[in-house]
């Protein structure tokens, strides 16, 4: 009895029991849908697995699990939304060929060349499948019953095998882990272990566990409630964290379990919640340092608005209503849930719909704001269009670039000078070879070449703010570069004044190797007007040509097809060469909104 009792309440907390409400148009979960009936399912082959070892190919077995996964989850939408069993035959189809998968997760995030059945660690995805599945069986168990009782018993036993079994008491290192894994993992972990662990003490134990990654996860965390991962890990690093206080709490409130975790540091968990309005920039953009596969769009509605109501936060209750209305949510809120993940987060669906007409309400407001993280050491501020985003810190951080110093510049709510973010995924990504890739180095960041030399890896290289105020920054970024750049001190100072972003580059050499350069990021194509300035379409670089010496290098041939999808076409290096074999100097230059 009190099992059950637990599956209903956790299923009127999440889903409602008309899912048509409001301004809300549900008939576009239902077209949505209906793009996949009677649409075969994707094959995965052992041979598309295995390419991740042998090549280091990972994008095409993940293209093709990701999709199989959409197309259920768009399926399921469709009939919580409908009711009428059109749906079902091809839900029924999707759980046996997922049923018939070795494992869920994808061949990065395993240790064989291929799936084997009987090894079944936990990550990312086999977690976030499992919690899919978790979710469809308990939602649509009356219609599964109705073809056959032994479904349901199939998804019971897959889910214990795969996820109840494997993570209870396991030493996994996502456990203690400050990054995305922890959260992203229990999040899912907790939605099964409410769902479907029968034995009270083991859901005890589930729960206690849960707690324990928790704290360790917001302990982690700078007290700043910066995510080093980037705005586009925030979605599941803090925004999954917040998942799994919600379910504690609904948890607690019916006495289900003994909770604890629900009051821990308040107040930062508040602070990790704000950091993503903190980031944004206007237009759908946000600032994109770090491991950034969207540079636009990268804030989940799904999740953003029950965080909000959570936190109780007015301006991301704002930005919420604002991304609702910006994105034609109540119209076609499909095309959202479409993207919501690397495949439909149903779990989060279905708690936004529930509280569809409170987001009704609310008035929305694009975030304006100017932020200062003192522990990652990020300065935003905007002023009469032009935003700048300034990134100190250490080159140690978690989905780390070479990037300390580094700035972005946007006017008019359109990108300048860039952060180019990260490419597809491959082998050498999380390898000791990451550094080789282009992306991850300072060579192609905002920043400067010293001597010759480039940043280097490791948490040891790292900046100092010298000063702070609104509108300026100061850095000294000589401890990001190994010796032989031979630098004992490089103070850059960034500042904004009107629609004007002056760069100070203060220096002092131990000796003279090579000539440094300053390299410049952007999209716009430069234009040489003439020596000292520079056109970037509506702005201009203005510069002292007797102290530089500058260059535009076409670098569009490195982007990837996931950074077309970023940027465009277009890519372009500015170096401007420091004349002269002084071991100290004082260099300026500007870049001006028009």
């Amino acid at each position: 009895m009190r099992r059950h009792l637990l599956t209903l309440l956790l299923l009127q907390f999440f889903f409602c029991s008309a899912i048509v409400a409001g301004r809300l148009n549900t008939t576009s979960y239902v077209h949505y849908g209906e793009t996949y009936l009677g649409k075969p399912w994707a094959t995965l082959p052992v041979t598309e697995f295995a390419r991740f070892r042998k090549e280091g190919n990972r994008v095409g077995y993940e293209g093709l699990v990701f999709e199989r996964r959409r197309q259920f989850a768009a399926l399921v939408m469709a009939e919580v939304t409908e009711r009428k069993g059109r749906f079902m035959p091809d839900i029924i189809n999707g759980i046996e060929v997922m049923m018939e998968e070795p494992w869920w997760g994808i061949p990065a995030h395993y240790g064989k060349p291929v799936p084997v059945y009987s090894d079944q660690p936990v990550d990312l995805f086999n977690a976030e499948s499992a919690s899919l599945i978790a979710w469809t069986g308990k939602e649509l168990k009356a219609e599964l019953d109705k073809f056959s009782p032994e479904l349901y018993r199939k998804i019971e036993h897959e889910i214990n095998y795969r996820i109840l079994t494997r993570a209870l008491g396991s030493k996994d290192w996502w456990k203690t882990a400050g990054m995305n894994w922890n959260p992203w993992i229990c999040s899912n972990w907790l939605t099964c272990v409410m769902l479907y662990e029968k034995d009270a003490d083991r859901r005890q134990k589930a729960v206690t566990e849960i707690e324990g990654c928790m704290r360790a996860f917001i302990n982690a965390y700078p007290e700043d409630g910066g995510c080093d991962e980037g705005t586009s890990y925030w979605d599941r690093a803090a925004a999954s964290l917040f998942e799994c206080l919600a379910l504690m709490k609904q948890i607690q409130t019916d006495s289900l379990a003994t909770v604890t975790v629900l009051d821990y540091k308040k107040d930062k968990v508040a602070r990790m919640g704000a950091y993503i309005y903190k980031m944004y920039i206007g237009n759908g953009y946000s600032v994109n340092f770090a491991d950034a596969h969207e540079n636009k769009s990268v804030v989940q509605l799904n999740v953003l608005w029950p965080f909000a109501q959570y936190l109780d936060d007015a301006t991301m209750k704002g930005f919420a209503a604002w991304v609702a209305a910006d994105k034609n949510f109540w119209s076609d809120p499909a095309a959202l849930y479409a993207k919501s993940g690397n495949f439909p987060t149903l779990g989060r669906e279905l708690m936004l719909v529930r509280e569809a007409d409170a987001l009704a309400k609310e008035k929305p407001v694009e975030p304006q704001t100017e932020s200062w993280l003192p522990n990652l050491q990020i300065a935003t501020m905007r002023s009469k269009g032009v935003y700048v985003a300034v990134k100190g810190g250490t080159n140690g951080e978690s989905h780390n670039h070479n990037d300390v110093g580094s700035f972005i510049v946007y006017a008019d709510g359109e990108p300048l000078l860039i952060d180019c973010g990260v490419g597809e995924y491959t082998s050498k990504t999380f390898s000791n070879q990451r550094y080789t890739i282009w992306t991850m180095q300072s060579d192609y960041h905002n920043l400067p070449q010293i001597n010759g030399v480039s940043q280097k890896d490791g948490k040891q290289y790292a900046a100092k703010v010298v000063a702070e105020s609104r509108h300026s920054i100061t850095l000294d970024i000589a401890g990001a570069y190994p010796e032989a750049a031979a630098v004992q001190s490089w103070k850059r100072t960034v500042a904004l004044s009107s629609s004007k972003v002056s760069i100070t580059e203060n220096y002092r050499l131990d000796s003279f190797k090579s000539p440094s350069r300053l390299m410049l990021m952007t999209t716009v194509r430069p234009v040489a007007v003439k020596p000292g300035v520079v056109q970037l379409g509506k702005a201009k670089l203005t510069y002292n040509p007797s102290q530089l010496i500058v260059t535009v290098e076409d670098k569009s041939s490195l982007l990837d097809p996931l950074l077309n999808g970023l940027w465009g076409k277009a890519l372009y290096r500015i170096v401007m060469e420091v004349k002269g074999t002084g071991t100290a100097g004082k260099i300026q230059y500007s870049v001006k909104s028009e």
